[in-house]
């Protein structure tokens, strides 16, 4: 099979298409992958800089779609079944998987193997981040950063259908603002000088959730953006500065800062991503969520994709097509 492999740590012109051996599929289900996502992590990768930091060669990917090839007896999926699946963290930009059935969900007809593939990485993270850490209640605002990235799209298209009433997308340029529309935005601004426009979008109260898987010198602005009792939702550092935060700003508006980590929540918590599936499904299939569109790369062009997270050129969802 051909795959993805980041031959050493040297960022993402260290990645290369190697053919490599199917992986042994007994008790899990085999997967033939027709799409893989990209994300952050990937990048990260590449350059040993990630939390995890596997010896390479590795093959990267968190998350697939494709086609179930076969699957043991008892699972939820069976032979030709359309599926996403998730490796939680590297295995993905391969033309075949194998994985715990726990870890493969059937994938509605009206959502393609590329959108498939870029679902459930973001939507999962964020589904948790508004539902769990941030207790988005119905008729409540949230700001998002990043907006037009993976994770802020994601935002942008789950929170209306998990009750949010208005939604405010912060960009770096004005080019990215239609992005965000798509999205599902009801506002967008601009980084620059998005606290004193988000006072105004709000008649002064300010937001009840902060979305920012960005971080940097945005979290202070943020903090005075939020409504009292407002949370702010620390998802990820793609600005790459880890800020400190002065206690004193949660105090003066009983504010939370929250960490957002669902991957080693939903490792901890058996049949967590099943329930969260179950949620997200239907309103994919009914269309109450539209699935993602995302930037589509040939397999060919991985080190192109990758690089694309690292420079922050992404305009939405990065996806690998791996076969037609």
């Amino acid at each position: 099979m051909r795959a993805v492999q980041v031959s050493s740590l040297d960022g993402p012109e260290a990645v290369r298409v190697v053919e490599l051996d199917e992986p042994n599929g007994d008790g899990a289900v085999v997967v033939d992958v027709y799409a893989a996502g990209v994300a952050f992590p990937d990048a990260l990768l590449t350059r040993g800089l990630y939390q995890h930091r596997p010896d390479p060669p590795f093959v990267p990917g968190a998350e697939a779609a494709g086609v179930v090839r076969s699957a043991p007896a008892g699972a939820h999926v069976s032979a030709g079944d359309r599926v996403a699946a998730l490796t939680m963290l590297t295995g993905g930009m391969a033309q075949v998987i194998a994985l715990p059935p726990e870890q493969v969900f059937a994938l509605p007809d009206t959502v393609s193997f590329e959108a498939g593939a870029g679902l459930l990485f973001n939507d999962l993270t964020v589904h948790f981040a508004l539902r769990e850490r941030g207790r988005l209640a119905n008729g409540e605002t949230v700001l998002v950063h990043g907006a037009a990235g993976g994770i802020g799209s994601s935002a942008l298209r789950l929170a209306p259908a998990l009750g949010a009433a208005q939604t405010i997308a912060v960009v770096s340029t004005p080019e990215k603002a239609d992005i965000a529309r798509t999205a599902g935005a009801t506002d967008v601004v601009l980084a620059d000088g998005f606290k004193d426009a988000v006072q105004d979008l709000t008649d002064g109260r300010g937001v009840d959730i902060v979305v920012d898987p960005v971080a940097g010198d945005r979290v202070t602005d943020s903090l005075r953006s939020l409504a009292p009792g407002g949370r702010l939702l620390v998802i990820g550092f793609t600005s790459g500065d880890i800020p400190a935060v002065k206690l004193n700003r949660l105090l003066l508006k009983n504010l939370d800062a929250v960490g957002v980590g669902w991957g080693v929540w939903a490792l901890s918590h058996p049949g967590y991503l099943s329930r969260q599936w179950s949620e997200l499904e239907p309103l994919l299939a009914s269309g109450a969520v539209a699935p993602p569109q995302p930037e589509v790369y040939p397999l060919q062009q991985a080190a192109e994709a990758i690089a694309a997270l690292e420079n922050r050129t992404a305009k939405s969802k990065v996806v690998l097509k791996l076969r037609d």
